[in-house]
């Protein structure tokens, strides 16, 4: 087969596992997990051949023609470069990992047939987003995506969270895409064609008529689609879906989609300096943000939500310096040491027995009893951390190199201050990064929470897909030598300046964090309420059992407590109240979007209820009446006619005579 041809195939294959899973699941349900996993797993052998034959070599094009459409043409097309076929390994894999997962994650979920086929098709689309070379089509897997994380984060509808939070991922990307439609035709209205190639060719030539417009309209989708300030608020909330679905989306799918898109059209974002300017705040704004947020989460969802947020921010960092080899550097490294962090969060949920159990604060006792997930998610806290000589480490000083050569001037593409504000922020984010990682792993495995029940060994599979994982997370940053022909011909290696600054201000923030948690549980163990947290039994001594009363009072169960040894109180200080409601932006919006819209659906009601229906009714009432007199009058009685004929005709004469008489007196 040829490379093209391949191609194709690559988001094909899971869309028709996922087409035959629906039509198959109720019928054959030992189908179910074949048309799961072994579409998806076929999907990512081909993306890998597919790569091989690229070989960042030159770009492959192939393209045929929709449909004719009278003005700027859609073509199916495909675009084969270095980042489109490495994006396509990372999404194929991922999307493998996280079908072979839920086996075990969801083994017993009555919905597991729609979430699976949901899942194929999520892949698929984004998929189709990295291969496609048309941006109508793009489009498509844009949408698709949209609508499969609604049911997905919906996917446990029963409870409220889970359908407000579907809900609000749905309504605030949307929210972004309607400006990014508008964009996207402005767009291929200038350059006279929607093919990726010639969009770019128009914005290198100088012919995009309206370069910043543009920008900025693509902007609010990429800012939706890929939760960066200020439409980043559904991501925390998109933590009521199933684990798995949260790799899915933080690690390869949806979120990476608004990253890729950019790179690939970044000269048309570099035709503008303001754009560039406007990206490098949102990304500095967006990584410092979402890292005090996660350093006061509890939730440990939340913690890895806000991560990828500020992880995201990094990316679009290294693009507003105009250094898209690094973007998408950070997005494969970040693809992979992420799932392993939401895939090992899974784990630790699942031992619980309880997709409720996610508090950090009431964690303890787990380093024992699940060390596959111990061990993984610790090498992927060191990739986050961006600690030699994990993933993290190369990729995001790539991001901080780019950012220092555009900040000292060395970039014809950004502004230099768009890379002096990248560079702090991202210094700044690589401080609190090291720091959240650092309370997440205390907290979560060295905790003084109440031990949760013990309900046994997790799936093999489920242990088995976290090792996977771990091996790009730690090696994937050692193989920057060799992948520089995909990346533009970039060298990827670190520099010394950004290398030394990076490494110190990570290793300065673990080490404050340890000090701090050390602080805080000596603390604590002096407290009353500290050993009852760290001996939820007690001894019988009255000063433990009124403490025990009190903690009843104020939380319920001594499980419930939060852990009195968290760091992250102490070093937020009074910012901690506000982090951890994500700088009150959803109350914010509230205020602003949400009360003034119910506001004015209930003024439109009450007008609809009582101005329109009462004209309505009233409108009906004056015939309804005349035609009650009109049958009144009506009752078949000819003497009645006769005397009302009669009457009529002496009123009509009297009439006549005033009138006659007046007349004649004028």
């Amino acid at each position: 087969m040829t490379t093209t041809t391949l191609a194709v195939l690559v988001p094909l294959l899971p869309f028709l596992g996922a087409a035959a899973g629906l039509l198959l699941g109720r019928r054959a349900p030992g189908f179910v997990r074949p048309l799961a996993v072994l579409p998806t797993f076929a999907a990512f052998v081909l993306a890998v051949a597919v790569a091989a034959d690229q070989g960042g070599g030159k770009a492959i094009d192939a393209a045929t023609r929709l449909t004719p459409t009278g003005s700027v043409p859609i073509e199916l097309a495909l675009h084969l470069d270095g980042f489109a076929v490495l994006v396509a390994v990372l999404v194929g894999l991922v999307a493998t990992c996280v079908q072979l997962y839920s086996t075990g994650y969801l083994r017993d979920d009555p919905r597991y047939t729609s979430y699976a086929a949901l899942v194929s098709l999520f892949t698929s689309a984004m998929l189709l987003v990295v291969y496609s070379g048309d941006l109508m089509v793009l489009l498509v897997g844009w949408e698709i995506m949209g609508i499969c994380s609604y049911f997905l984060v919906g996917h446990y509808w029963e409870t409220p969270e889970a359908r407000a939070a579907s809900l609000k991922a749905f309504l605030v990307t949307k929210l972004g895409d309607v400006p990014f439609l508008i964009g996207l035709f402005a767009l291929a209205t200038d350059a006279g064609t929607f093919r990726i190639t010639g969009v770019v060719q128009a914005a290198l030539t100088g012919g995009i008529g309206h370069p910043t417009l543009i920008a900025l309209l693509l902007l609010a989708g990429v800012a939706g689609k890929s939760a960066q300030f200020p439409l980043h608020t559904w991501l925390p909330d998109a933590m009521a879906g199933p684990t798995p679905v949260s790799a899915l989306i933080h690690a390869a799918t949806m979120v990476a989609a608004g990253i890729y898109f950019v790179a690939r059209l970044l000269p048309v974002f570099a035709a503008s300096a303001a754009a560039m300017t406007v990206l490098a705040v949102m990304a500095a704004v967006t990584m410092v943000g979402s890292a005090l947020a996660a350093l006061a989460q509890d939730d440990i969802k939340r913690v890895l939500a806000y991560s990828t947020i500020g992880q995201l921010g990094y990316m679009s960092g290294a693009l507003a310096v105009g250094d898209r080899g690094a973007a998408v550097f950070h997005l494969l490294s970040h693809g992979a040491f992420k799932a392993l962090l939401f895939l090992a969060a899974g784990v630790i949920i699942h031992a619980a027995g309880t997709n409720s159990l996610t508090a950090m604060s009431r964690m303890g006792g787990l380093a024992k009893r699940i060390p596959d997930a111990y061990w993984t998610m610790t090498v992927a806290l060191l990739a986050l951390a961006a600690i030699p000589p994990f993933a993290g480490f190369f990729s995001k000083e790539a991001v901080l190199s780019a950012a220092e050569h555009t900040a000292l001037g060395e970039s014809q593409v950004a502004p230099s201050g768009a890379g002096w504000t990248v560079l702090i922020a991202g210094l700044l984010t690589a401080l609190l990064t090291a720091a959240y990682a650092t309370r997440l792993w205390l907290l979560a495995f060295r905790g003084r929470g109440a031990e949760a029940a013990d309900h046994g060994k997790q799936p093999v599979v489920m242990n088995a897909v976290l090792w996977v994982l771990a091996i790009p997370s730690l090696a994937f940053g050692l193989t920057t030598g060799y992948l520089g022909d995909w990346f533009d011909g970039r060298a990827l290696t670190p520099a010394v300046t950004t290398s030394v600054l990076s490494t110190g201000v990570a290793l300065v923030g673990g080490l404050v964090t340890y000090a701090a948690w050390r602080h805080t549980s000596a603390l604590a163990a002096r407290t009353p309420m500290g050993a009852v947290a760290a001996h939820p039994e007690g001894d019988g001594s009255l000063v433990e059992e009124e403490a025990i009363a009190s903690h009843a009072a104020a939380y319920g169960d001594i499980a419930s407590a939060p852990d009195p040894a968290d760091p992250g109180r102490l070093l937020l200080g009074p910012l901690h109240r506000h982090a951890a409601t994500g700088f009150h932006l959803d109350a914010v919006y509230s205020a602003l979007f949400v009360r003034p819209v119910l506001a004015a659906a209930a003024l439109v009601r009450f007008l609809d209820r009582e101005v329109v229906e009462t004209y309505v009714r009233g409108a009906s009432a004056a015939p309804r009446w005349l035609g009650w007199a009109v049958r009144r009058a009506q009752n078949g009685n000819v003497q009645s006619y006769l005397s009302a004929l009669l009457a009529g005709s002496l009123v009509l004469a009297a009439a006549v005579v005033v009138l006659a008489n007046v007349t004649a007196g004028s």
